[in-house]
């Protein structure tokens, strides 16, 4: 798997470090899809992929359970990683975007 250095992160019209605020394909955020699994299973499973992250990159993390709202910031406050963002999906579920640490 590439790391951050992508030989055309710096190119014009490539997307990464131009400021567009997206990531080459390559460098997607992954997607751990915890819908339907209650506590503690959401943040076990981010903490299973974030493990084998490397630092710096995303993760979207997608639960129904009413508890992630409380347990995902207090996870990455403690762990050390970023949430960038809660969003809700069409289906009701959450959608939390973590940088990892």
């Amino acid at each position: 798997m590439p790391g951050l250095d992508h030989p055309d992160a710096d190119k014009p019209g490539r997307p990464g470090r131009d400021g567009s605020g997206t990531s080459p394909p390559d460098l997607a955020p992954r997607e751990i899809d915890a819908r339907d699994m209650l506590c503690p299973l959401p943040v076990l499973r981010l903490r299973k992929v974030l493990a084998g992250t490397p630092p710096g990159r995303l993760v979207r993390l997608i639960a129904t359970d009413p508890a992630a709202v409380i347990d995902v910031p207090h996870f990455c406050d403690q762990a050390g990683h970023v949430l960038i963002a809660t969003d809700s999906a069409p289906d009701g579920a959450r959608v939390f975007t973590v940088r990892r640490g």
